[in-house]
């Protein structure tokens, strides 16, 4: 974090109490991580930021396995090495294969790694990061596959970590 664009928030520095507990909770051990420093430069985008992703990683019913592939390949698709470091372990730990996590890192993954639910998903994420119209054919195919609820998770699962991907590349975290 030393070529960070932005001052981060440093541990002497003020902050309401209840948010800086809220954001360590999220984090192994209570450690803040480079992007918790630099949000914290701004309280009310720390306090939305920390609640929108906290319920897109603990909260959401699509599994885990499913998305740390989509965090995983965007932060491949938008340049967030930070990103991927992050994520990355997570998704072994969640069942992901080190063959995999490698094709995600690819423009065009080995299709015949990927079951027909990784497909999908790497598919919406895709075109979504890409060109951010995503193909009727892809959402029901996801809906066919996942259930709507599931499917409404994945996108919102891509669309938050284009946001995330974005702030981090933005910032040079």
């Amino acid at each position: 974090m030393n070529k960070v664009r932005v001052t981060p928030w440093q541990d002497n520095d003020p902050v309401p109490a209840e948010l800086l507990a809220a954001m360590q909770a999220r984090r192994p051990g209570g450690e803040l991580i480079g992007i918790d420093r630099v949000l914290l430069k701004s309280f009310p985008l720390a306090t939305g930021w920390n609640a929108l992703l906290g319920r897109v990683r603990a909260d959401f019913s699509l599994e885990l396995i499913y998305l740390e592939l989509i965090m995983l390949r965007v932060a491949v698709l938008d340049g967030a090495e930070f990103e991927w470091d992050v994520h990355y372990p997570v998704y072994l730990k969640a069942g992901g294969s080190e063959a995999k996590a490698q094709a995600l890192k690819q423009t065009e993954p080995e299709r015949s790694l990927f079951d027909e639910r990784e497909w999908t998903l790497i598919t919406l994420t895709d075109q979504s990061t890409k060109k951010v119209d995503v193909d009727i054919q892809v959402i029901q195919s996801l809906k066919a596959l996942f259930g709507e609820t599931k499917t409404v998770e994945a996108v919102a699962t891509v669309a938050a970590y284009n946001m995330v991907s974005r702030f981090l590349v933005a910032l040079d975290i």
